[in-house]
């Protein structure tokens, strides 16, 4: 099924999001990385990122910048510009990028199209083309080793249909909402992005809504769980626990009602009905600390509902993150989770190295600095090796913690966190 994507545009330049190609000296009121979770929280599919950079020092910090942002969203990444060789290619896709776009109007570019698709698999390369006769020319290298198209002529779109199989990307300015229905309905085409995207990024969800109403296929809030499905309480309405999506954390219990439910799956903000007011309650609409859906899911009973959410600022009106800090009794317990250990051994490891302690290894370890570390970081993976040759499977766990907890005063020496590690993994 052909799901139609929404795809904003970032355009990077001096270490701001610009307001376009033609503009890109006039920054944007938000930082790149608040952008790009501002995009994402909205309903965007993917993002688009231009790094429009002038040298070699500038297109560094570009690539720095579309690391954090790629760490900083879900939401599938492609990255353009700047690129002349096979590395910019691969440092792209390194720094979390799903797909690199190469520039069809530089013949540099259309002569690495074999090379990086040969090397990094035809899904992560895209094109960008101008009008439908640089599609036409190029028709048999695109088709062989490119993934998909990006249009960047803003009213070049039937022109460029049908010449080539490739699923494209449409660039589209400000549009009325029918000829856009209209353009969704184009076959071939998966995607649209910028101006029309980037003007109404506020809009998408609203926009994925009329689009499923019309037989348009998009990625949208769509449950099989309507609201008479569930057992209300005596006011007619169904708790909600939320949970930080990420940590796991609960962060308030609020209520719905039907209009909020609904409200909820069409807006993919956390809307809930305030008993006190006697109203209708989107999540943030006074402090701007709104929640974004990830996830609903009802208990066995179906008379609760479990929200897990992307929060925005904090949850508790008292500017606590969690509503839930009054702590009423507790035992001493031993934590089970692994990623949490791993964050706890990382924490104090963080704190040697702030507060030294006198007789610490770890402290022994920092004074001798960075070729002591990697010293025992080698050491301890050799160590790795040999104990796998050996049929005690107890030691080969023994090794692997020592070269953990070495690879972790690594980590702190030059500043790696856990989270980025994972967000790393993740993207492979």
């Amino acid at each position: 099924m052909n799901v139609k994507k929404f795809i904003p545009c970032i355009y990077l330049y001096q270490k701001h999001a610009a307001a376009g190609f033609a503009d890109k000296n006039t920054p944007v009121s938000m930082n790149p990385v608040e952008l790009s979770r501002f995009y994402c929280d909205n309903g965007a599919d993917e993002l688009l990122i231009f790094d429009l950079s002038d040298d070699e020092a500038a297109h560094e910090e570009a690539l720095d910048m579309i690391r954090l942002i790629c760490a900083a969203v879900e939401a599938p990444v492609t990255g353009a510009g700047n690129i002349k060789r096979m590395e910019d290619v691969k440092k792209l896709l390194y720094a979390g990028c799903r797909c690199a776009a190469l520039n069809y109007s530089l013949a540099s570019n259309v002569e690495l199209t074999k090379e990086v698709s040969l090397k990094f698999g035809r899904d992560k390369i895209a094109a960008c083309v101008g009008d439908g006769e640089i599609i036409t020319r190029h028709k048999e290298l695109l088709e062989e080793y490119v993934g998909e198209l990006i249009l960047m002529k803003e009213n070049g779109i039937k022109e460029c249909l049908g010449r080539c199989e490739l699923p494209f990307i449409a660039m589209l300015p400000e549009v009325s909402l029918n000829k856009l229905l209209d353009i969704l309905n184009y076959a071939g085409l998966y995607g649209v992005t910028g101006t029309l995207v980037n003007e109404n990024a506020k809009e998408i969800n609203a926009i994925k809504s009329l689009c499923a109403e019309k037989g348009i296929c998009v990625d949208s809030l769509e449950t099989t769980v309507a609201w008479e499905h569930f057992k209300k309480n005596s006011e007619g309405m169904v708790p909600v626990v939320v949970q930080d999506y990420k940590t796991d954390a609960v962060l308030m219990v609020a209520y719905m009602d039907q209009e909020a439910y609904e409200t909820t799956l069409r807006t993919g903000k956390m809307t809930y009905y305030s008993r006190s007011r006697q109203t209708l309650w989107v999540k943030g609409e006074s402090s701007g600390h709104f929640q974004y859906v990830k996830s609903l899911t009802a208990d066995c009973d179906m008379d609760t509902i479990l929200a897990k959410v992307s929060q925005v600022g904090n949850a508790c009106h008292t500017g606590s993150y969690s509503c839930f800090f009054n702590e009423i009794v507790s035992k001493p317990y031993k934590e089970e989770n692994p990623a949490r250990i791993l964050e706890s051994v990382l924490a104090v490891i963080k704190d040697r190295k702030v507060h030294p302690k006198e007789g610490s290894y770890t402290n022994y370890l920092f004074d001798k600095g960075i070729d002591k570390i990697l010293k025992k970081l080698g050491e301890e993976a050799t160590e790795i090796v040999i104990a796998a040759k050996n049929p005690n499977p107890n030691e080969i766990k023994y090794e692997i913690s020592d070269f953990l907890y070495h690879m972790m005063v690594l980590m702190v020496e030059k500043g790696v966190s856990w989270e980025e590690i994972l967000t790393e993994l993740a993207n492979r």
